[in-house]
């Protein structure tokens, strides 16, 4: 399309052009290192972050200091990007990799085991494999970092761990659209009319020759040769002399026939013939010749360089930057205790303040508890978590464990809205082992069966939802074997 419009307006829409398309790639380049930029100072700011927190967390783990590791958790999610949001959670873990305090108890919940395990479709090296800091970049841009706490004498006394989600680092196209438009929009106001005179400026002394060529023949040479324009490019220096040569030429030749009329005009008129031909042809031959040389190889060299000089510098500036976690119960040496209880239901009073709810609890032990202690304590912790969220506010929570000579036994029971039988068997199908009501059933029956217990829902209750947790009560090798 561009090839139809006359020589004097294709070099100055050519310009322009290149001009618009190196204000869009130079656009699109900056957009893409700005967005390149506020990640790597995302990055920045959560290692500052995670530094800040192992500082802080070491003497707090080696006390065994939950409540202000859950406030210095607090306090340090308020400097992290998405955390307000939801979008960014913070963790403490014990050296054996399990929460210890997380800044969101829902989804980490206290005693949970996450090192060694996989979250969130990521799979996580165990404790003892983790030296240094790590830092993994999911697929879908989400970021998970983990650094070892130690102490002064290189004992890894926990870990903290971070997970910030993908749209934290998703970049506002639309401040960025609006600042690279008007940076391109200045640019073509400036550059597309500087680039239109720059070719209307080249083209000039091509649109005087060929103004002069036209009266070749019909105006006297001596006038013609005064409108040749001068100029130092040799392309357009070339054309001039052929023009001027040609000018002269035919001069000469007018002389020549006129004497030639005087002095033989009739004898004249075949010589004069053939010899006009012959001296017009050659000329003409190569004023074609040099036409042809200057539209393939002249103007349009320099302008083509003009314009891979201008893309040149833009493209050399762009550059190309599993399943739901399944619950691993792990067996340790220590028995339940029944102060597990009371360990338990502190970390959940803070919960039970902000919904106002009420919390029982009973302790009716007839025999010594030969069940280990992070199986019951992380049940215990789940269901008062979620019986305080069913029960709602006002509501009621009542808890018993209760311990024979044969089993060890957690129950839960809240008042708010009742759970159907058909209801908790289609948690506790659930293949993903996410419960859409929030109990974490799933959770429970697997450790349940993991440790030959049961779990299950008390029907005999009129009112409320009652679940009852149960292990046999025998010494972990028993259980094992």
């Amino acid at each position: 399309m561009l090839w139809r419009f006359p020589y004097r307006v294709q070099i100055p829409l050519g310009l322009s052009l290149a001009v618009l398309m190196t204000a869009l790639l130079v656009t699109a380049v900056s957009a893409q290192i700005s967005a390149r930029s506020a990640r790597l100072e995302t990055l920045a700011t959560l290692d500052r972050a995670v530094v800040l927190l192992v500082a802080q967390a070491r003497p707090l783990l080696a006390a065994d200091d939950t409540w202000r590791t859950f406030a210095l958790l607090r306090d340090t999610a308020a400097l992290i990007p998405g955390a307000a949001t939801g979008h960014a959670r913070l963790a403490v873990l014990d050296a054996e990799g399990q929460v210890f305090a997380a800044s969101d108890p829902v989804q980490l919940d206290t005693g949970r085991p996450l090192l060694g395990t996989t979250w969130h479709n990521q799979p996580l090296q165990a404790s003892r494999e983790i030296t240094g800091t790590q830092r993994l970049d999911q697929s879908d841009g989400a970021v998970i970092l983990l650094d070892p706490i130690r102490s002064e004498d290189g004992q890894t006394l926990g870990h903290v761990f971070m997970e910030v989600d993908a749209s934290v680092f998703a970049p506002d196209w639309l401040a960025l659209a609006k600042t690279a438009l008007i940076g391109m929009a200045l640019a073509v106001t400036l550059l597309v009319p500087a680039g239109w005179w720059v070719g209307k400026r080249m083209t000039r002394p091509v649109a005087r020759l060929v103004k002069v060529i036209e009266r070749i023949g019909h105006d006297t040479p001596g006038n013609l040769r005064k409108e040749v324009p001068r100029t130092a490019d040799p392309e357009m220096k070339r054309i001039s002399d052929a023009v001027l040569q040609l000018m002269g030429e035919l001069e000469q030749r007018g002389k020549a026939e006129a004497r030639a009329l005087s002095a033989e005009r009739l004898a004249a008129v075949g010589r004069m013939t053939a010899v006009v031909a012959h001296e017009i042809n050659n000329p003409l031959a190569g004023l074609l010749t040099a036409t042809q040389t200057l539209r393939l190889h002249g103007a349009t060299d320099d302008i083509r360089e003009r314009t891979v000089d201008l893309l040149d510098r833009g493209l050399q500036q762009i550059r190309t930057t599993l399943a739901a976690l399944l619950p691993q119960a792990r067996r340790e040496d220590r028995p339940l205790e029944p102060g597990d209880l009371d360990d338990v239901v502190t970390l959940v009073q803070a919960t039970a303040g902000r919904h106002t709810a009420q919390l029982i609890t009973r302790v009716e032990v007839e025999s010594a508890l030969r069940v280990p202690s992070a199986p019951l304590r992380q049940v215990m912790l789940n269901l008062l978590l979620n019986a305080l969220k069913a029960a709602g506010e006002n509501g009621q929570i009542e808890a018993m464990l209760k311990a024979d000579a044969e089993r060890v036994q957690f129950c839960v029971f809240n008042t708010g809205t009742a759970l159907t039988h058909e209801q908790f068997m289609e948690s506790l199908a659930g293949e993903s082992g996410l419960d859409p009501r929030g109990f974490g059933l799933w959770v429970c029956q697997e450790l349940a069966s993991h440790y030959r217990g049961g779990f299950e829902l008390d029907r005999t209750t009129s009112s409320g939802t009652r679940l009852v947790f149960w292990l046999p009560n025998t010494e972990p090798q028993e259980t094992k074997a």
